[in-house]
Parts: C-alpha cells; sequence; structure tokens
C-alpha cells in the first residue's frame, strides 16, 4: 500500500518493517513503543554499542504518522511515545503542523532533526542522541523538552516560540560551524528556561531573548575557548530571576530551587566571557557561587542591566574585568572576596540604592572597592556610596567616604592645589571633621598666651589710658581675623614678638579660611 492510501480507515501499510509495524499501532494506541532490551549499557543512546533492525524505525515513516498520520483507536488519543528506538535518515518536519504529542526517550538519531517553522503542541526528548536540532522559528503550544540529550552539531532555536517551558537539563551540547552551541536570538519562552547543570562547548547565544518567568543556568558549565563570550545574552529580558548559581547533586534534582544545606552542589562555571548588556530582570541576577574563567581581554558585561537586585557573590575572577557601567539595581547584595582588584572593575554610572554585605565588609574594604573602580579619579562612585549610607542613617561612613572623594581628587591636582588640599585636610578634614578646627584655635591660643606672659609688658602705640596687659586676650586677637578685641592696635611688639605676631595672625587666616571653604563644600552637598 502506497503513503497516504487507505490509512484513514485505519489500514497498515504494506512497506513497513516489524518495527515500524508496532510504531504505527502503538501510534493509533497512544502507547508507549518500547524497544530497549534492559541492558544500560547496550541502551544507552550515546554509547557505541550498534542497534540492529529490530530497533530501527525510518525517519520517513515517523514524519508521516506526526504529519498525516492514522486515526486513533476508538477511545483512544494518537501520540508517538517512542523508548530505545533507534531513527534512521533525517527527520524533515520543517514547516509542518504536528497535531500528535510527541515524546522519545532514550533514543539514537541517526542524522539531524530538521523542524524549522514547524508548530507543535508539546514536544519532549529525554536523553536521546541527537547529532543536530534545527528549529529556527518553530512553536509550540506547550513545552518543549530537551534533558540529558546531547547534540554533538549544537541547537539552532533562533525566534523560536514555546508555549510554556523549555528545558535543557543536563544537556551536552558542542559547537556548530558557526562556534554556536546553542543559538536561540530573539527565542521567546512562556513560562521557564531551565537549563541546569547544561554543559555547553562554544558559544551560549541568547541575544534579545524573552522568558516569561525565570532562566535558571544553575550549575551548569560553560566552555568556549575558541571566541569571546561564553554566554552572550546582550537585551535579555526575564520576568523573575536569571540563576548562575549552585545546582545540588547526589540526590533527588528538584529543578529551579536552591539547594538546601548539606546538599552536594555544582557551581555554575564559565570559561569564556558574559555579556549581559541592556538586559532586564523583574526580580534577581543571583550569581552566588559562580566561578568565572576569564582571558585579559574577556569580561562579565552587565553594562546598563536593570534589576531590582544584584546577588554579586561568586569567586573572585583571577582575570579579566567586571563591568557594571550604566547598570541600575535596589539592592546590591555583595561580598567583599567576590570583587576584582584594582584596574579589573569598572562600574561608572552604576546606581544602587542599599548595599547588602553578606559577612564581613568593613568601610576600609567598601572605600578599596570604589578605588578598585575608578583608576582614573571619577567622584560619582564615591557620591553613590556616601548617598546610600547616608540613607540608611550610617552618616558618618558617609562622610568617611566623601573624605576619601577629597583625597582622591586631591591626587589630580597641580602642586599648589595640593598643598591646600594638605592643609585643609590636617586642619578640618575637607570639613567633615571641623571638631579639629577647634583643637588647633586652642592650641594656638594656648601657646601664643604662654609666649606674650614671658614675653614682659610691650609699649603702647598711643598716649591714651592704658589698659592691663593680658597675653590671653592679646593672642586670641590675633588669631581671629575680622573680630576687632582692641589689643593688636593698642600694644607694640619689637623683634622676634613681632613675628611671632604676625605667624599667628596668618595661621588664623588659614584656619577661618579653610573652616569657610569645608562648610561651603558640607552645605553644597547637602
Amino acid at each position: 500500500m502506497t503513503e497516504g492510501a487507505g490509512i484513514r480507515d485505519g489500514d497498515l501499510p504494506d512497506d513497513l518493517t516489524a518495527a515500524e509495524a508496532g510504531m504505527w499501532q502503538a501510534f493509533r494506541n497512544g502507547s508507549v513503543y518500547d524497544l530497549s532490551s534492559g541492558d544500560a549499557v547496550v541502551d544507552d543512546p550515546h554509547g557505541g554499542h550498534p542497534w540492529g533492525p529490530g530497533r530501527t524505525v525510518r525517519a520517513r515513516i515517523v514524519c508521516w504518522l506526526l504529519l498525516d498520520g492514522p486515526p486513533a483507536l476508538a477511545g483512544r488519543v494518537s501520540a508517538l511515545k517512542l523508548t530505545g528506538v533507534h531513527i534512521s535518515g533525517s527527520l524533515d518536519l520543517a514547516g509542518g503542523a504536528v497535531e500528535p504529542y510527541v515524546e522519545l526517550r532514550g533514543c539514537r538519531f541517526e542524522r539531524e532533526i530538521l523542524m524549522p517553522e514547524a508548530r507543535f503542541r508539546t514536544v519532549r526528548l529525554v536523553g536521546c542522541s541527537v547529532p543536530r536540532l534545527e528549529a529556527a522559528r518553530v512553536h509550540t503550544e506547550g513545552d518543549l523538552h530537551l534533558p540529558r540529550c546531547r547534540f554533538p552539531g549544537g541547537v539552532r532555536l533562533t525566534d523560536a516560540h514555546i508555549g510554556t517551558d523549555l528545558l535543557l537539563n543536563q544537556a551536552v551540547v558542542h559547537r556548530d560551524r558557526a562556534g554556536r552551541s546553542l543559538s536561540a536570538d530573539g527565542i521567546t519562552v512562556g513560562q521557564d528556561l531551565q537549563a541546569e547543570m547544561l554543559e555547553s562547548h562554544g558559544e551560549l547565544s541568547l541575544r534579545s531573548a524573552n522568558v516569561g518567568v525565570s532562566l535558571s543556568l544553575r550549575g551548569a558549565r560553560l566552555r568556549n575557548p575558541y571566541t569571546r563570550h561564553a554566554l552572550n545574552a546582550p537585551q535579555l529580558t526575564v520576568g523573575r530571576t536569571l540563576y548562575l548559581s549552585p545546582a545540588g547533586v547526589g540526590g533527588p534534582q528538584l529543578a529551579g530551587r536552591t539547594p538546601a544545606r548539606g546538599t552536594r552542589i555544582q557551581h555554575f562555571q564559565c570559561q569564556g566571557g558574559v555579556r549581559l548588556d541592556d538586559g532586564r530582570f523583574g526580580d534577581a541576577v543571583d550569581l552566588e557561587g559562580a566561578r568565572f574563567t576569564f582571558t585579559d581581554d574577556q569580561e562579565l558585561s552587565l553594562r546598563r542591566v536593570q534589576a531590582p537586585e544584584l546577588r554579586f557573590l561568586g569567586e573572585r575572577p583571577r582575570r579579566g574585568k567586571v563591568v557594571l557601567s550604566g547598570a541600575r539595581t535596589v539592592n546590591l547584595v555583595d561580598r567583599a572576596s567576590s570583587w576584582p582588584g584594582v584596574g579589573n572593575l569598572a562600574m561608572r554610572g552604576f546606581v544602587y540604592e542599599n548595599v547588602v554585605p553578606q559577612g564581613s565588609f568593613p568601610l576600609a574594604e567598601r572605600l578599596a572597592w570604589v578605588a578598585a573602580a575608578t583608576a582614573e579619579y571619577h567622584p560619582e562612585p564615591y557620591e553613590r556610596l556616601a548617598a546610600v549610607l547616608r540613607a540608611s542613617g550610617e552618616d558618618e561612613d558617609a562622610r568617611e567616604v566623601l573624605l576619601a572623594k577629597q583625597r582622591r581628587r586631591r591626587e589630580t591636582l597641580p602642586p599648589t592645589g595640593k598643598l591646600w588640599g594638605y592643609a585643609q585636610d590636617l586642619t578640618v578634614a575637607y570639613g567633615y571633621r571641623p571638631g579639629r578646627a577647634a583643637v588647633w584655635m586652642a592650641v594656638l591660643w594656648a601657646a601664643g598666651s604662654l609666649a606674650f606672659a614671658s614675653a614682659g609688658r610691650p609699649r603702647t602705640g598711643s598716649g591714651a589710658g592704658e589698659p592691663p596687659w593680658n597675653p590671653a586676650l592679646y593672642a586670641l586677637d590675633l588669631l581671629l581675623p575680622v573680630i576687632d578685641l582692641g589689643q593688636m592696635g593698642f600694644w607694640r611688639l619689637d623683634g622676634g614678638w613681632q613675628w611671632l605676631a604676625a605667624a599667628l595672625v596668618l595661621l588664623g587666616w588659614i584656619l577661618a579660611t579653610t573652616v569657610a571653604a569645608g562648610a561651603t563644600r558640607v552645605l553644597r552637598r547637602n
């Protein structure tokens, strides 16, 4: 019987092999068609053990069933459910509309699966060996599951539309001729994209992807020594959280859950650059325990990322850079040991409203964190940190940050500016420690009073009534600019005492000027 003839009545085509005939009947019944032997070594689809004709069906017959298959038996729903089947030839469903439910477990494909622009309800390939999956612009109303599958030639899901979940947990994907392992630019996933413990050998590309709920790469291992990026996902939109964090191993796999304390875990590991520029995340970006291995020209790029919470809790990269320029978050949850050193951190324009340190993160280390991000002096990171500390009620720490900013600025000034800066720092700490001025004034007043007391009574400068000689009042009149206590114009000193008087006048003006400059700076800040 030729293809299409009589199948509407449920007749069995004449040219089917025994394995194909069994698959045909199982399809009409909606039951699982299992050709596995029961030997785990023999049944491993990724192993080298040959599967003979008794376990082989032609891809052409599979396409026939899916695109134009026979009607279901009475009271049944037709579905393709295969286990341990070898599919020979190329499975070409390009542009087709597949109505039956599809579920293949532990199957081995001889050649690639082609289903660009095809439409499905739900597709589940679990633990299968597939040379390559070509599914650009594929559309599913339900899930697309590919857990524990291996794709030596990569996966293409460019501009695909997945109605609910896309699962790639524990899949192994190698690069294609373009150097990409998973090419999913422009993909839309209605709910979760889970790729936990994924192994990617090449560039994982998610440019302009849109994920409705969460994107989980917990425990994934991304490796791309060939090009610049191991994860290339600019303009990524995730409704809730992006997880680049650990996954629990050695027990029940609870996808989408943070491993409980005491569970053996597998960290997220990435060898190659990460690009998340212009990403939008509804809840958080979670980098708990993430391990990045970069070359000197690679980076973790979070330019202009927006997320309510950034959990920067990974391990410190030994090489490469972390770039947060223009990023915005409400809560910055971080750890002192997670940040790179001087020259490897950039965060100009990075806006955060709260800092939530995990573990010890003293102010001295926080200032070193800001200094590491400003190889060349720029005031904005200091002012942002000071504003955050002040908003949280830590006014003293905020003043210390602004003082550090002035000291850093002083390094960029010419010699005269540096000299004036040192004077302001020594006297009133640029206005952030005004109590110093009173201390200096008291010290100079006491020193001047003692010195003039030992000088004896000086001569007067006029014949008017002579007031009593008061060394303390005379020293105070010299130190206070503008205010006249009537002492300087009456008494006349000779010799070295004149130089002492001039020095006190000069020091008084310097103190007054630095206090005024510091007060102006503080008032301008407020």
